[in-house]
């Protein structure tokens, strides 16, 4: 396995003299699963803004696939987005475009065709099981229901990388099973390198992975 994201010693935070992350370095790996664990207010979900370039680094180096983050232009940032797939806590669907409409965006970003881009959309719906649903608006379905078509979203480009903070959180664990086998679907058969924030890991769900600790803004990498 290739090292696809490389920290050295960083610093980020939302601003110089408001640093939530000190000093961290670390290694993600292509195809690896990474959870990255924290009580609230640990720095994981300033760690993965970092990653998607939302948040900059203040000192320090980190590397995404050959391209340093730091100082980073517009044009490259919006370039290595289109290799990462997010997953954020309020999920960010378009509440005005239905569910196949919001899991075609990325494809649609990439200028794939729209009657490609809405068969594949069509198929991982397939996959989250929400094919009855293809046609409903976000406020029309379940917390765990918006929560996989988040997932299906961040994933049908195949990205490289996808990120995802507290994706289980409040789920029923009906849900939250479903939405882990999402990720486990990418990281097996995609090959995608999944890092997942999340509180505890309560649940390993059999997985060969790694875990990254956050307490009070330092890093330390537990297995």
């Amino acid at each position: 396995m290739g090292i696809l994201v490389k920290a050295d010693n960083i610093y980020t935070g939302y601003s110089k003299s408001e640093m939530v992350l000190k000093n961290a370095s670390f290694t993600l790996k292509t195809k690896e699963f990474v959870f990255l664990t924290g009580v609230s207010g640990s720095g994981k979900s300033t760690l993965l803004k970092s990653i998607y370039g939302e948040l900059p680094i203040i000192r320090g180096s980190l590397n995404l696939g050959g391209i340093e983050l730091k100082n980073i232009s517009k044009s490259k940032l919006s370039y290595l987005r289109r290799h990462i797939g997010i997953v954020f806590q309020d999920y960010k669907l378009i509440e005005n475009w239905t569910i196949l409409e919001n899991v075609m965006l990325p494809l649609l970003i990439m200028r794939v065709n729209r009657k490609e881009a809405e068969k594949e959309a069509v198929k991982l719906l397939s996959k989250v099981k929400l094919s009855h649903k293809i046609d409903k608006y976000p406020k029309e379905l379940s917390g765990g229901e918006q929560q996989r078509a988040a997932i299906a979203r961040a994933i049908i480009h195949d990205p490289v990388l996808v990120l995802a903070d507290e994706p289980i959180s409040g789920l029923d664990d009906y849900s939250a099973n479903l939405v882990m086998e999402l990720f486990v679907m990418a990281n097996e058969e995609k090959d995608i390198t999944v890092v997942i924030a999340t509180h505890t890991l309560t649940n390993t769900y059999n997985l060969n992975y790694k875990e990254l600790h956050l307490e009070k803004g330092t890093l330390y990498e537990l297995s």
